[in-house]
């Protein structure tokens, strides 16, 4: 009985003391608090999570839990909000009726754990994990501008990465051509390390250091930053880069530029190529062709050999040495043969060609090439093809056969490799002028180019039946111009002018006539004849007239000769009214009376003299469009009509 009544009582005893042993402060287990993912700079909304009665919120404190100590930064009392001193005093803000406390302007040092604390009906407790991210800034990477050898032992640097301003840390992976790399005893080492900055936030710097190879030359690098924000996991990829990778040279190679047929005036590169990094010191030989020694070219400061232009010469055997300055090992390339295609000389015979006309005649070309040649026969003046192939036969040659000849020797196979020569082939005979008669219009007192053109063989000489400053030039063997300046005078306009071509064969003579320019069509830019240089005009002059000079506008000079015309009108109009009223004999001294036929009794002819001189009379005829001859010696008669 003793022993089941002390069971009985032990079990009672541990029944009551169970809900006291709950109930103690700190030992109960709390729940997890609720999780806040917020961007640093943006609001942080803290929604307190006890009863949503009314008597709950109206009473209620803000507390920040940092290293297990809370502070007090916000009170809510009758659904008021008050801020505490501190360093939330002024980003702390009460929503929703006072269930949610805002947060603006989130900071990485915002990352701990807020309370809110209810008075009423009892204490309650609801507990907000704050969580802040900020994504870095664009990785920058920097290669190892210094290289890495081959034959190092152990891992070289490859390159930087750093990635700015994030938080949290963001996690590196480094990649080789698209494969990220791990960790590799011996071959593969990443080195981070981070820094906090002044604003809380992370930047971190991670190197790669590998040990390379050859194949790694043209390996590409890139580092990638991974990280997390509210919406979920990111990642930001650097730039590629590659890293110098140096290794010693095994072959070295000749390389010509441009790549194909080359021809004489092109401009030729010979470059020396290795397969080494840095590349060796190189040097260019050409044999000799008659000693069979290689002799060394003097290149450029790139070591690359310039022909320009290229040359005959310039064909031959090339090689390549290349002097490693680090292993002092030379290696020497294969050598190369080099064709510089050419066209030698033409070589026309006859040389001076020389036929009678109605004679034949055979032209023949020659040329040498480094490849198949093609000859044709052009006339030099028109262009036009006579004949494909080297010889040219002329057969009944006239005059109009004299003159250049051209032979083209070209290359087919290679566009622009051509020679050509000219030939002057002469026919015997007198000078042949290029015009017989020409006009040309001028004005008196004017110094005036004259020039003639004449052609035969032997070559013509020209001579001018005036006097004047005369020269001559060579058209062709047997062409020739001469050029004369004379001053235009009355006599010259009578008379014209000659040139006359003349060789041991015979002469030929071309007329020139000089014609007055109509001053009534006359513009200041108008030009009267090829030849005209530079002129003094004569000034028009007349009864009424005033002195114009000659660079007057066109208008001005016509408005000057209607006056002319008009006054001579008006005289004649007074002395119709006084031999009307008999006051004018009909016939004057030392003039025979002028009879009429019948038909014309009612008409009268008035002599009027004049003296003044031909050229100024020509600007009165002008205006009528009457032409004087030279000998006329200023009388004019005006035929006064009803």
């Amino acid at each position: 009985m003793g022993l089941p009544r002390l069971v009985c009582a032990f079990l009672l005893a541990a029944c009551c003391c169970c809900p006291r042993v709950a109930g103690v402060p700190g030992e109960a287990e709390q729940p997890a608090p609720e999780l806040v993912e917020v961007e640093v700079g943006s609001t942080a909304l803290l929604k307190c999570g006890l009863s949503q009665s009314q008597g709950n919120l109206s009473h209620v404190d803000w507390f920040s839990v940092h290293k297990e100590k809370r502070t007090l930064i916000f009170r809510v009392r009758q659904g008021q909000g008050q801020s505490e001193p501190g360093e939330y005093e002024q980003r702390l803000s009460l929503q929703d009726r006072g269930a949610t406390l805002a947060l603006t302007q989130v900071t990485p040092q915002d990352e701990r754990i807020f309370l809110c604390q209810g008075k009423r009906p009892r204490s309650q407790e609801y507990r907000i994990q704050l969580r802040v991210y900020k994504a870095p800034e664009e990785p920058n990477i920097q290669v190892n501008p210094l290289g890495i050898p081959v034959n190092s032992k152990e891992p070289e640097e490859v390159a930087t990465c750093v990635g700015r301003n994030g938080y949290p840390i963001p996690q590196v992976i480094w990649y080789k051509n698209g494969r990220p790399l791990k960790e590799e005893k011996n071959r593969v080492h990443i080195q981070s390390s981070q820094t906090v900055e002044s604003s809380g936030l992370y930047t971190l710097q991670s190197i790669l250091k590998a040990q390379l190879v050859k194949e790694d030359k043209d390996a590409q690098f890139y580092c990638e930053l991974n990280y997390r924000l509210p919406s979920g996991n990111h990642m930001k990829e650097s730039r590629e880069v590659t890293v110098p990778v140096f290794y010693p040279t095994e072959k070295v190679w000749l390389e010509v530029e441009p790549v194909g047929m080359l021809k004489e005036g092109d401009r030729v590169e010979i470059r020396c190529l290795a397969d080494g990094n840095p590349p060796p010191h190189f040097s260019i030989s050409k044999q000799n062709p008659s000693t069979r020694e290689a002799e060394e070219e003097t290149t450029n400061d790139n070591g690359v050999l310039v022909l320009e232009p290229a040359r005959k010469e310039h064909s031959g055997r090339y090689e390549c040495q290349g002097l490693d300055l680090d292993t002092m090992i030379s290696l020497l390339s294969e050598p190369q043969e080099l064709l510089v295609n050419y066209v030698s000389d033409v070589r026309v015979s006859p040389a001076a060609p020389e036929r009678e006309e109605g004679g034949s005649l055979t032209l023949t070309c020659e040329a040498e090439s480094s490849q198949d040649l093609e000859f044709q026969w052009l006339r030099e003046e028109t262009g036009q093809v006579l004949e494909r192939g080297p010889v040219l036969q002329l057969h009944d040659l006239k005059r109009e056969a004299g003159g250049g000849y051209r032979c083209v020797a070209s290359v087919p196979s290679i566009p622009g490799l051509n020679r050509t020569q000219l030939v002057n082939v002469a026919i015997f005979g007198p000078p042949w002028m290029a015009f017989k008669e020409r006009k040309v219009r001028v004005k008196e007192n004017m110094v005036l180019n004259l020039s003639c053109e004449a052609s035969g063989h032997p070559r013509p000489t020209i001579s001018w039946n005036v006097n004047g400053t005369a020269s001559e030039q060579d058209q062709d063997p047997q062409r020739v111009l001469s050029t004369l300046n004379v001053l235009v005078t009355p006599e010259l306009l009578e008379t014209g002018v000659e040139c006359t071509a003349s060789n041991d064969l015979g002469k030929n003579t071309s007329v020139l006539f000089l014609e007055l320019v109509n001053l009534t069509t006359l513009t200041p830019d108008s030009n009267t004849t090829t030849g005209l240089s530079t002129s003094t005009a004569s000034l028009a002059r007349e009864q009424g007239c005033r002195k114009l000079p000659e660079p007057e506008s066109r208008g001005v000079v016509i408005v000057a000769v209607i006056v002319c015309i008009l006054v001579l009108a008006v005289l004649g109009a007074v002395l119709y009214f006084l031999y009307k009223k008999g006051k004018l004999p009909c016939r004057r001294s030392g003039k025979q009376e002028i009879t009429l036929p019948p038909s014309r009794k009612s008409e009268f002819v008035v002599e009027v003299k004049s003296d003044k001189l031909p050229e100024e009379m020509g600007l009165l005829q002008g205006s009528s469009g009457d032409k004087r001859a030279p000998g006329d010696q200023g009388e004019k008669y005006i035929d006064l009509r009803h």
